[in-house]
C-alpha cells in the first residue's frame, strides 16, 4: 500500500482497552502514550500456535525499528484458562514475550478493531492512525518495507520520536525445570525430561528430582555436537534398540521452535540434526529426503512400529508427519493443513494442532489441543474421535465420551489395560478414558498445565509445566466431574442465507507483486462445518474472492478457510528477487440470519476498502 493509499484509508485507532498490562513495569498504556511512534499491535492467543509463530517472526523487525516501532501484544484468550492472570503471566514468560501485553479478557480491544483471527497484526502510524492489516503469517518483509515508508514518511514531518518504548522486563526466576514439556523412561530406569524454556534436555532420577545430567547450554541456537543447543524442545521418542544401532543414536527430539527433529545419543549426549531445514513449512514438498524437507513446529513425536518411524505431530499446519531414520526420509502419515475435526481417511482427516502421542500396537493415540480431543489413528490409516466436538467446544465434563469435555490437552499416556491418560492441560487435570465403556472420569486435579505423563513403576508421574517440576499426584480413585461445557466466546460473523461473496484481502506491499512467474500466485480452500452448511462453492481455487451458497435450514456453523498468497520484488532487474509467502487458515464462526450481509471479508494484508 502507498503513502497516497494510506492517506485515503486514515482510520483512527481506537484507544487499548482491557484488564492489565504486563511487561510494563505495573504502567497502564494510551495510544496517546505513543504518539510519536510506530504501533505494531499483535492480536495472540498463547494456545495458538500460528500466534507463536508470530511472536518470532517479529523478534528480528523489532530488533531493527527498536528506537521507532512499539510492539503491543494485545491477548484475547480463546480458552477459559487462558483468560487467567496467573496463566497470562507464565505464558508471557514462557514464550519469551520482550514488548509490552495488554490483558483483554473480554476481547474488548479485538471487536473493537474488528478482528476476525489469531493472529492478526495492525500498523498504527505516530499519529495514530491504522495504515495496515495483515493475519496469519509470514508478513516480515512486507511490514518491513511498511514500517519503513512510514518510519520516512514522519520523520520527513517530524512527527517521529525516537527513544525507548514501554517495554520493561520482568525480575528473572530460578528453578531446576523451567516449563518442562514432555518426558520419557529410558532403557537405564532414568527420566529423559524436555527443560523448555531452558532450551535443553534434564536426565533425572526416578525420584523425577535428583538431577543426573544436562544436555544442551541452556542457549537458544541449533548447534549439534556435545555441546548442543536447541530452541524450546518438546517430544522425545525413544528408537527401538535395532534401529538405533544402525542409525547412531537412541532418541529422536522434536526442537520445536527450530522446526527441526534432532538425534540424540544417550551414551555420550551427544546431538546431530537428524531432519528437518531450519526453514519453516509453508507450502511445497512434504515427502523426500529427511534433510530438504521443511518442518512446522514439531510437538511431540513418537516411535508407532506399524507406520516403521517415528510419528510427527506437526502442530504448525495441523498435519501428522512420518521420520524413517533407516531411509532417512520425510512422509506426510495423515492431515491436509486444514485446522479442524474431521474424521476418516488419513488423507482426508482434519487436525486442529496436535501436541500429543502415544502409540499402543496397531494404534496411535493423539490428542489435539485447539478441538480439545482425544483421537487415534489406527493401522489402516483410518482416524477416529473419542472426545472432542470441535474448535469452538470445550469444558471439564466426565461421563460418557460423546458428552465428555476436555480444554486444550498436550499430553496422552497408554496405562495398563489399555485405557488412556490424558493430560488435560487447560483444566489442571489427569483425566481417564475407558475405550472398553467410554467412560471418561477425572484421575487427579489441581495440577499447574500438565503436559505429559510417563508410567514409572505403575505411578503416573506428570510433568506439571506451569510448576516447572515433576509431580506424582495421589489418585486414591476416580473422581467425576460434572463440570461446565465452555464456547469460544469469540464474537461469530454475521451472513445471509444464500449466496454469500468470502474475498480474503491481500494487497502486496510498495516494491512488492503478486508471484505468478510458476503458475497461480493464490491459493483458496474453503470446507465447512458441518459439511451441509455449504450448499456450493466449498473445494480448493486460485482466486481469493469465492461466491458461496449458504444452505437453507442452517442458523450457524464454522467455515475453514486456508489462503496464501506470494508476493516477490517488483523489479525486473533484480536477478534474484526476494520471494514469500503469506498464510493463514480461519475457522470462522458464522450465524445465519436473515438480513445479515452478504459479503464475508478476511484480512490477510492490506486494508479492505469496501467493509
Amino acid at each position: 500500500m502507498t503513502t497516497a493509499q494510506r492517506r485515503r484509508a486514515r482510520v483512527r485507532a481506537p484507544e487499548l482497552v482491557g484488564r492489565g498490562w504486563l511487561n510494563t513495569g505495573g504502567r497502564e498504556i494510551r495510544l496517546s502514550d505513543l504518539r510519536g511512534k510506530v504501533v505494531l499491535l499483535d492480536f495472540w492467543s498463547f494456545c495458538c500456535i500460528n500466534c507463536l509463530h508470530v511472536l518470532d517472526e517479529l523478534r528480528p523487525l523489532e530488533a531493527e525499528f527498536a528506537d521507532v516501532l512499539v510492539t503491543i501484544g494485545v491477548h484475547s484468550p480463546k480458552f477459559v484458562h487462558e483468560a487467567e492472570p496467573e496463566a497470562l503471566e507464565a505464558a508471557v514468560e514462557r514464550y519469551a514475550v520482550e514488548h509490552a501485553v495488554l490483558d483483554d479478557p473480554e476481547l474488548t480491544t479485538w471487536q473493537n478493531y474488528a478482528v476476525k483471527a489469531w493472529p492478526t497484526l495492525v500498523l498504527v502510524d505516530p499519529e495514530g492512525y491504522v495504515v495496515h492489516v495483515a493475519a496469519g503469517e509470514g508478513h516480515l518483509d512486507a511490514l518491513r518495507q511498511i514500517v519503513s515508508e512510514v518510519v520516512a514518511e514522519h520523520d520527513a514531518k517530524g512527527t517521529l520520536h525516537r527513544g525507548d518504548g514501554p517495554y520493561v522486563a520482568p525480575p528473572p526466576k530460578a528453578t531446576e525445570l523451567r516449563f518442562p514439556a514432555k518426558a520419557v523412561l529410558t532403557g537405564d530406569n532414568t527420566l529423559l525430561v524436555s527443560d523448555s524454556a531452558h532450551h535443553g534436555l534434564v536426565e533425572l532420577d526416578l525420584d523425577g528430582e535428583t538431577v543426573i545430567r544436562r544436555i544442551g547450554t541452556g542457549e537458544r541456537g541449533r548447534q549439534d555436537g556435545a555441546n548442543p543447543t536447541f530452541s524450546e524442545p518438546a517430544g522425545i521418542a525413544l528408537l527401538p534398540d535395532h534401529v538405533a544401532k544402525q542409525v547412531g543414536y537412541h532418541a529422536v527430539v522434536a526442537d520445536t521452535v527450530n522446526h527441526l527433529l534432532r538425534g540424540l545419543d544417550l551414551d555420550t549426549g551427544e546431538v546431530t540434526t537428524v531432519a528437518g531445514t531450519g526453514e519453516q513449512w509453508r507450502d511445497g514438498v512434504t515427502d523426500g529426503p529427511a534433510d530438504e524437507v521443511h518442518l512446522t513446529s514439531p510437538w511431540d513425536v513418537a516411535w508407532w512400529e506399524p507406520a516403521g518411524g517415528v510419528v510427527i505431530a506437526l502442530a504448525g499446519n495441523h498435519t501428522l508427519g512420518l521420520f524413517k531414520p533407516l531411509e532417512r526420509r520425510l512422509e506426510r502419515l495423515a492431515g491436509t493443513t486444514v485446522e479442524g475435526l474431521n474424521d476418516g481417511p488419513a488423507d482426508q482427516a482434519f487436525f486442529a494442532q496436535t501436541s500429543g502421542l502415544a502409540a499402543d500396537g496397531d494404534t496411535l493415540w493423539l490428542v489435539d489441543s485447539e478441538t480439545s480431543a482425544l483421537r487415534r489413528l489406527d493401522a489402516d490409516r483410518t482416524v477416529h474421535t473419542a472426545i472432542g466436538k470441535g474448535l469452538f467446544d470445550f469444558g471439564h465434563r466426565d461421563g460418557p465420551a460423546d458428552q465428555a469435555l476436555l480444554q486444550h490437552p498436550l499430553g496422552v499416556t497408554v496405562l495398563p489395560g489399555g485405557q488412556i491418560a490424558i493430560a488435560d492441560t487447560y483444566n489442571g487435570a489427569i483425566r481417564r478414558y475407558d475405550p472398553a465403556t467410554g467412560e471418561v472420569s477425572t484421575l487427579a486435579t489441581d495440577i499447574a498445565e500438565p503436559s505429559d505423563a510417563v508410567l514409572v513403576d505403575g505411578e503416573l508421574v506428570v510433568v506439571a509445566s506451569a510448576a516447572h517440576r515433576l509431580e506424582r499426584p495421589v489418585a486414591p480413585g476416580t473422581k467425576l466431574v460434572s463440570g461446565d461445557a465452555h464456547k469460544v466466546r469469540r464474537p461469530p460473523s454475521e451472513i445471509a442465507p444464500g449466496d454469500l461473496e468470502l474475498a480474503v484481502v491481500f494487497t502486496p506491499p510498495t516494491g512488492q507483486k503478486l508471484d505468478d512467474r510458476f503458475g497461480p500466485s493464490t491459493r483458496l480452500e474453503v470446507t465447512s462445518s458441518p459439511p451441509g452448511l455449504l450448499e456450493s462453492g466449498a473445494g480448493v481455487g486460485t482466486d481469493l474472492v469465492r461466491a458461496l451458497r449458504i444452505a437453507e435450514g442452517f442458523t450457524e456453523g464454522v467455515l475453514h478457510v486456508v489462503a496464501q498468497a506470494a508476493s516477490c520484488t517488483d523489479d525486473p532487474a533484480v536477478e534474484h528477487p526476494v520471494c514469500k509467502l503469506a498464510r493463514q487458515d480461519w475457522g470462522v464462526p458464522v450465524r445465519v440470519v436473515r438480513d445479515g450481509p452478504h459479503r464475508l471479508p478476511l484480512m490477510m494484508g492490506g486494508l479492505d476498502h469496501d467493509n
